[in-house]
């Protein structure tokens, strides 16, 4: 299928790597023109020139962190009007909620829920006078189904999904969607990091604590960032206009509701 966004511009956060560099290949191999940040330079790069070489689309690498306003200057500075925009941030850290400050709080929602209203307050009315525009964010599984050492997560994710159920409902009509991926257990450096975190507490070895929870999973293994990414360009596509204001959870059918 010919998703019909070739020669369009997109800006994806946090995609030297993991989820985010699986939707930036996706939409490279559709012909779209990137501008990728994140904060690890050398990777970033790396990443950037992998892309290139695989799709010759052009590249553009801002290295940087999304969640300060300085990296949010430097990213828009490169992609002032972009047609897509991918939000992506790093989550924060699991704990117990007792041991959260006011600022681990305040880390978290400007990571995870500010950062990315931030940017789509940057970029959508240019959007809206083009009539196309595709945004997703890229939050959390959690957003559906809780999870208890990831309570920084849960509520900034959640708050963000809220603010967008209203939002995406006064842009469609322009032809400019927002929309939710809701990744589960993704092969990743963040589930790796979680899986060091529970086995410790478990007695496990994280490979044991890993095995296990694929094992555990309907699919009986971990999503990849490909087909994360295949998802992704899709909600960008030109066929995903009458789509928006929807969360599209991805996790092997963990999720046991029916809605």
């Amino acid at each position: 299928m010919d998703l019909g966004i070739k020669g369009r511009t997109a800006l994806v956060c946090a995609a030297s790597k993991g989820l985010g560099k699986g939707c930036a290949m996706a939409l490279a191999s559709e012909g779209v023109n990137l501008v990728i940040t994140a904060r690890g330079k050398e990777a970033l790069e790396a990443t950037a020139e992998a892309i290139r070489k695989s799709s010759g689309v052009q590249v553009i690498a801002i290295a940087g962190d999304i969640a300060t306003a300085d990296g949010r200057a430097a990213a828009l500075a490169a992609c002032p009007n972009p047609d897509i925009l991918i939000n992506n941030a790093g989550g924060p850290p699991p704990g117990d909620f007792r041991s959260w400050s006011r600022e681990d709080w305040l880390k978290a929602l400007d990571a995870n829920m500010l950062t990315p209203i931030e940017l789509i307050k940057a970029t959508l009315d240019g959007m809206i006078a083009r009539k196309f525009g595709r945004i997703v964010n890229i939050t959390s599984a959690a957003v559906k189904m809780p999870i208890p050492e990831l309570g920084l997560s849960n509520g900034a994710r959640t708050g963000l999904t809220g603010f967008v159920a209203g939002l995406s409902r006064q842009t469609v009509a322009h032809n400019v969607t927002i929309n939710g991926l809701l990744p589960g257990p993704f092969d990743t450096d963040r589930l790796r990091a979680n899986m060091v975190f529970n086995a410790k507490k478990l007695g496990k070895t994280p490979e044991e604590l890993a095995q296990a929870r694929a094992e555990a999973n309907p699919a009986k293994r971990f999503g990849s960032i490909e087909e994360f990414g295949a998802a992704c360009a899709f909600l960008c596509s030109t066929h995903a206009g009458f789509i928006t204001g929807q969360n599209l959870l991805m996790d092997g059918g963990a999720y046991p509701g029916t809605l």
